[in-house]
């Protein structure tokens, strides 16, 4: 943990003739996250009283505002608590090419309700490993951390706070609150220590700065961040060298494969016995969704499939269960500029159902292990540690109560061809087909081994994959039906 700790107080005049440099410095920097686009945060904690509201005034007036976001965090809305808990961070985060500045952060709901309830370490132990992994995915992503605890000793917070209270033009500042903060500063202290131990990892290091001293501690922020950033930009600059696709496609877990290959698609149904059993398990569906609202439970679904293999069609039945007001179809498509520089979730984070109601993905956040693997758009290391990273993400949707729902749609080598042939024949159907489906067609070896990566390293109890044999449209349709009501029904029954 770096600490950045003067002795002697800062004159006016050293601090005039040092912040003009600075501040240049700094809009240089905005000028620079241009040409090498990536997101900075900086995190300002420490106890009440130590001046983030005077340091965020700052460094707003050093940097161009057009390019700054700030961010605080009080007590969770309805909406968000209506959604997993890391939701409204993943939501707050700045775009692109931008600074974000947190008065508060996901640090300040521990940090508040250790003030008001003693904790267990093993409380804190937990709250403060889903801090660390929502931060390394942050940082894996090339997203500049920059966290700074401000220090102030109790003598100090106390005068400071005492100052405050004597002016009647500030007295409104001090709340009582911050003075139970401060008869509990001994216990906050121990807290916050334990938690910039347990968070204080590579890559989103802690910066313990005095703050008794507010020009100082302004200063010193500031040379923080330009600090930071330069030696972000050349981190950046030789990580952005796009991947080659690799030439052979390697399995890291052959059961997957197998798993796969042995799936019997010549399951068929007629269009009678189709139809004798579709009211039976939409019925079936419709209630079991509506009772799984009722209980404030949402669902995700998430279709995956080859090309042609009838992922839409397959929505469009399912849907025709459901109220249209309790659902929105997701369809993901390439990411734009923007999600090309945020972390890969975020955009999906972004469409999390609130409780009580349904999302439907086509496509999803599984293109990161396969489309991204395949064609180079992501480092090695980047897709490997992926399906730690979706297994993870999934756990926090199912722990929150989110219902999800996997399908992978399977046809055969041939059959796909058939309706590549049939859609190139058909008017109405010849937009569905492009050459990026032949070309991908061309690759199927080399997909199936990553589908079946896929289908090892995700398949979890809370979140399992349904393999669909989908040669027959009518069979497929059904099995995602019948599995539907049957999973949800089981997780209702939990």
């Amino acid at each position: 943990m770096a600490k950045a700790n003067g002795k002697r107080r800062l004159s006016k005049r050293e601090y005039q003739a040092r912040v003009q440099t600075l501040r240049e410095s700094l809009l240089r920097m905005q000028v620079g996250m241009k040409s090498v686009p990536f997101k900075v945060l900086l995190l300002l904690a420490g106890p009440e009283g130590a001046g983030r509201g005077n340091l965020l005034h700052a460094l707003t007036g050093w940097l161009d505002p057009r390019g700054v976001e700030t961010f605080t965090f009080v007590a969770p809305t309805d909406d968000e608590r209506e959604h997993p808990h890391q939701w409204r961070f993943w939501r707050s985060l700045p775009s692109i090419g931008r600074i974000g500045l947190y008065a508060g952060s996901w640090y300040t709901e521990t940090l508040r309700e250790a003030a008001r309830h003693k904790r267990t370490r093993n409380q804190l132990d937990q709250e403060a490993g889903r801090i660390r992994e929502f931060e390394k995915l942050l940082v894996d992503s090339g997203t500049l951390i920059v966290k700074v605890w401000l220090q102030l000793s109790k003598q100090a917070q106390g005068r400071r706070l005492q100052e405050l209270s004597d002016d009647p033009e500030t007295a409104w500042r001090v709340t009582d609150e911050d003075w139970h903060h401060h008869r509990s500063y001994d216990r906050l202290g121990k807290t916050a220590r334990r938690i910039r131990e347990l968070t204080n990892r590579p890559g989103a290091r802690w910066n313990v700065i005095d703050a008794e001293d507010e020009l100082r501690r302004d200063l010193l922020v500031g040379e923080l961040l330009l600090t930071q950033f330069t030696q972000q930009q050349k981190k950046i600059a030789r990580l952005n060298r796009r991947t080659a696709p690799p030439r052979v496609v390697r399995s890291l877990r052959p059961s997957g494969l197998r798993r796969l290959r042995a799936l019997a698609l010549d399951q068929d149904l007629s269009e009678k016995a189709y139809e004798s059993q579709r009211e039976k398990w939409l019925g079936r569906l419709n209630h079991a969704v509506r009772a799984a609202l009722e209980a404030s439970r949402s669902i995700v679904f998430v279709f995956e499939g080859w090309d042609a293999a009838g992922k839409g069609g397959a929505i469009r039945r399912l849907t025709s269960a459901l109220d249209p007001r309790d659902y929105s179809v997701i369809s993901v498509s390439r990411p734009t500029d923007e999600e090309k520089h945020a972390h890969y979730l975020w955009r999906f984070w972004r469409q999390i159902p609130r409780d009580g109601r349904v999302a439907i993905f086509d496509r999803s956040w599984y293109g990161r292990v396969l489309v991204e693997r395949l064609e180079g758009f992501c480092r090695e290391d980047e897709w490997m540690r992926a399906f730690g990273e979706l297994n993870r993400f999934e756990e926090q949707l199912t722990e929150h109560g989110i219902i999800v729902l996997k399908y992978w749609l399977h046809v055969s080598h041939d059959e796909q061809l058939r309706r590549f042939r049939e859609r190139e024949a058909t008017a109405y159907k010849r937009h569905k087909l492009n050459a990026e489906d032949w070309r991908n067609r061309r690759k199927r070896g080399a997909y199936e081994v990553a589908l079946g990566d896929m289908l090892a390293l995700t398949d979890k109890e809370n979140a399992p994959w349904h393999l669909v044999p989908a040669n027959s449209k009518r069979f497929a349709r059904l099995e995602v039906f019948r599995s539907a009501s049957r999973q949800i029904e089981a997780a209702l029954e939990e």
